[in-house]
């Protein structure tokens, strides 16, 4: 008989710089949307993620406060929802390493983000580089957490936690922990660049006119709309019109996304018209959509002590649900548990 977990939803954000609108659309604004399904929702901020790769620590503070500072912005809501910083909560690391000692060296080689990001120079690479996806499915799978909200890039991570959880339940005997299912939805999940519409909206791409941060401000936001690639035809009557031509599917998209309307409907209204006149559209609307956002965000970073005491307490009720669970996966694995714990 399979073993059945109460539902519960996990997802984090690594602190390595500003958001963008892709990742308001693809993760954010689902992610406030979460909290009223009835299914409890852990946020994280996964700091332990970020210092992979060398991090200057001021810099990691603020952006960790500022990641913090978004999800708020975003809908979510501290009370509803669990959000934490990852390194608040030891159980994380702990997890991840019994973890080292299930998941295979192999699997790990096979990451195509390890391949990115350690290129051609692999050997000089951090150890936790190559272990990340152990600690990403740590941080699901020491909740029990029953699915996690991904985009594209990120299921074949998911897909080695599902592996990490099997091998685990196989090896141990047991059904202990879930098989994690992915949450791909949504219009705009993978928001592709304003200058080229192949490559995902990224905040690390060289050009800043690549895409939207949150932290643009109004005039910012409809200037790169303004300037944003697009073709000298007009647009059709439906989506089937776009298929090859990727900058103006991907604008229709954020349109679609924003407004919450279907992208066919919007066409209808502009159906044979240039850009000239949709790109002022999609600017008003994207201004009215980021411009709380923004304001929100500013108002929370300049109390940093507040978002401190959120994070604290958001902490402190993830450790109640993380430590049991880890000190049941320590005496599973034959090791004496903590009297205290």
């Amino acid at each position: 008989m399979t073993k059945s977990f109460a539902p519960r939803i996990f997802s984090g954000i690594q602190p390595s710089g500003g958001l963008t609108l892709g990742n308001y659309l693809g993760a954010l604004k689902r992610f406030a949307g979460y909290q009223d399904t009835g299914i409890e929702t852990i946020y994280c901020v996964v700091d332990l993620h970020a210092i992979t790769v060398w991090q200057d620590p001021e810099a990691l503070r603020n952006n960790t406060r500022q990641i913090a500072a978004a999800f708020i912005a975003s809908g979510v809501d501290p009370e509803k929802s669990i959000l934490f910083n990852q390194s608040q909560v030891s159980a994380h690391a702990e997890m991840a390493w019994l973890f080292n000692t299930v998941a295979r060296v192999g699997w790990m080689y096979r990451m195509t983000q390890f391949k990115d990001k350690a290129g051609k120079n692999s050997e000089n690479s951090s150890l936790g580089l190559l272990a990340y996806p152990s600690l990403m499915a740590a941080d699901i799978l020491t909740y029990h957490a029953t699915a996690v909200p991904v985009g594209e890039d990120q299921k074949q991570h998911l897909e080695l936690t599902r592996d990490i959880a099997a091998k685990f339940n196989h090896d141990y005997g047991t059904e202990f922990f879930p098989i994690t299912e992915p949450l791909i939805e949504g219009t705009a999940t993978r928001v592709m660049s304003l200058r080229d519409g192949s490559k995902k909206m990224s905040k690390s791409d060289p050009s800043d006119a690549s895409r939207i941060n949150l932290t643009d401000d109004a005039d910012a936001i409809a200037q790169k709309i303004r300037k944003a690639r697009t073709d000298a035809e007009p647009l059709p009557a439906t989506m089937e019109g776009l298929k090859d031509r990727p900058e103006a599917r991907n604008l229709v998209n954020i349109y679609a996304a924003l407004t919450g309307e279907a992208a066919d409907d919007i066409l209808a209204r502009f159906e044979g018209q240039g850009f000239g006149a949709f790109k002022p559209a999609l600017a008003d609307v994207a201004v009215e959509a980021m411009a709380p956002i923004t304001a929100r965000m500013n108002e929370l970073m300049a109390d940093p002590a507040e978002i401190d005491r959120i994070l604290g307490k958001g902490a402190d009720r993830a450790d109640a649900i993380a430590h049991p669970i880890l000190e049941q996966t320590k005496e599973i694995m034959g090791m004496i548990r903590s009297r205290n714990g």
